[in-house]
């Protein structure tokens, strides 16, 4: 007698139409676990970074995605770009994407 693993976790040969049924719901276990572990918390993190650069303002002291701590000195929203006051005399333009996060003083 052969038993095989796979057809006696699908209820064996002899059910005709449940194995079907069994690989779907399976197949839908598995997409919900995904979601929920990786689809979602990944959407949350991006529309709380898409908040932080809409909240950005001049004079912010924020951090990018390089790891350079700056102020903002102006924002171009038209071209989604921000200039970063690095020292006294230096400044730089950056991706408005690029800034990871703000620093709390």
């Amino acid at each position: 007698m052969d038993l095989n693993p796979i057809l006696l976790m699908a209820g064996g040969a002899d059910q005709g139409g449940g194995s079907g049924v069994f690989m779907l719901v399976w197949m839908a276990l598995i997409f919900a676990i995904m979601y929920l572990l990786l689809i979602r918390p990944q959407r949350k993190k991006q529309k709380e970074h898409e908040r932080l650069l809409s909240d950005l303002k001049k004079g912010d002291r924020v951090v990018t995605s390089g790891g350079m701590f700056a102020t903002i000195f102006a924002i171009d929203e038209d071209r989604g770009r921000v200039v970063l006051k690095l020292g006294d005399d230096t400044k730089m333009e950056f991706l408005k994407s690029s800034i990871a996060g703000k620093v709390e003083n």
